[in-house]
């Protein structure tokens, strides 16, 4: 992997009904090169939308790859790989970092709404499997859009330089919880 490639990694972190999001750039070589931030709806069903927004808003033509921090951040507000990668054109890598018997009980469980279940289990399982994968001493389970699984694989360990965090989404994780709780001092 060139040491300056790019990806793109959002994380976010929960307040209330509003999830702050954060993306952060960073090459191979850890340089952090820019920021984007934005929101989702606590349980909403908007994550999809604000990620491919602050895609658009970062406006940067030279992202090789779209880390996310899970699939369902913001309490069961599900991102949609393939329509993200769709809108990006860019490779797109969910990293989750604990072990899951997965989300369809627990979406099952959340909501009272026939139409609620049936349209998150429906988009919960239209996503690629999730894999696990041994990073450094630590496992990370990845699912991936636009790229083979050995590729996939390939790339979270280039851009995981210690521990079983990808640098994208340890900067970005940062970044979420830093915007979060400055809005609620603020606030």
């Amino acid at each position: 992997m060139k040491p300056g490639r790019r990806a793109l990694g959002i994380a976010a972190s929960d307040r209330d009904q509003r999830s702050h999001l954060a993306g952060a750039v960073v090459r191979a070589d850890r340089a952090v090169d820019g920021f984007v931030f934005g929101t989702c709806t606590v349980g909403g069903s908007d994550a999809t939308v604000a990620v491919c927004d602050m895609f658009d808003r970062l406006d940067r033509e030279d992202l090789g790859y779209l880390f996310l921090s899970g699939i369902a951040p913001a309490w069961f507000n599900l991102l949609d790989l393939h329509a993200i990668h769709d809108h990006t054109g860019l490779a797109t890598l969910s990293v989750s970092f604990e072990a899951s018997p997965g989300l369809a009980d627990a979406i099952r469980d959340a909501f009272a709404s026939d139409d609620t279940i049936a349209d998150r289990l429906a988009t919960y399982r239209a996503q690629p499997a999730r894999r696990e994968l041994s990073v450094n001493d630590d496992t990370v389970f990845v699912r991936s859009v636009g790229l083979e699984a050995d590729e996939a694989d390939a790339v979270v360990r280039a851009y995981t330089p210690t521990g079983g965090r990808p640098e994208p989404l340890r900067v970005a994780r940062l970044a979420a919880r830093a915007v979060a709780v400055e809005r609620d001092r603020c606030a």
